[in-house]
């Protein structure tokens, strides 16, 4: 396994997007994919911009390398489109959401848990813009504490889960 982990995971980091300092040593980053994209972007110079997922280990969080309890906290900002085109730039930079997304889902939400420490915290973010925040707590029998939406439309939702030792997630 990995002995001397920081105590933060991103469990499905992609281009680390919301991170301030996108290499912090207090998290380990992981992800399915490793990856670099030229994307096209008519406000940066030349035209396009470079997209790179670079996992600190390359990792499946429905099956996450880690033994229980490894994280004081877990990020868990899964994929969140079903109909982004596999080679458009929404699906290279947010992932896609394919076959049993919801079996995945799932998957992801029980081993975040596993991962966590007990008393941890995991942050969930979600982007209804596809599929209902709602829909995606049900797969999940987790309640969350609290949760903020933002965005310009509201639809991107963070929620934020603490995990009980009585708890059986």
């Amino acid at each position: 396994m990995h002995p001397e982990l920081p105590p933060v995971l991103d469990a499905c980091c992609g281009s680390r997007m919301f991170w301030f300092n996108r290499t912090d040593a207090r998290a380990c980053f992981i992800d399915k994919r490793s990856e670099t994209h030229s994307l096209p972007d008519i406000s940066s110079r030349g035209g396009s911009r470079i997209l790179e997922v670079k996992p600190d280990i390359i990792a499946d969080f429905a099956a996450m390398p880690f033994m229980d309890g490894s994280f004081a906290m877990v990020v868990f900002d899964p994929p969140h489109l079903v109909r982004a085109g596999k080679k458009g730039w929404q699906a290279k930079k947010y992932g896609k959401l394919e076959g049993d997304w919801q079996g995945m889902l799932r998957a992801g939400f029980a081993e975040c848990f596993r991962v966590l420490k007990n008393e941890g915290t995991l942050i969930f973010k979600w982007n209804e813009h596809e599929v209902p925040v709602s829909e995606i707590l049900k797969l999940t029998p987790a309640q969350p504490l609290i949760g903020q939406r933002c965005g310009k439309t509201a639809k991107t939702h963070w929620l934020v889960f603490m995990k009980l030792h009585l708890t059986s997630l």
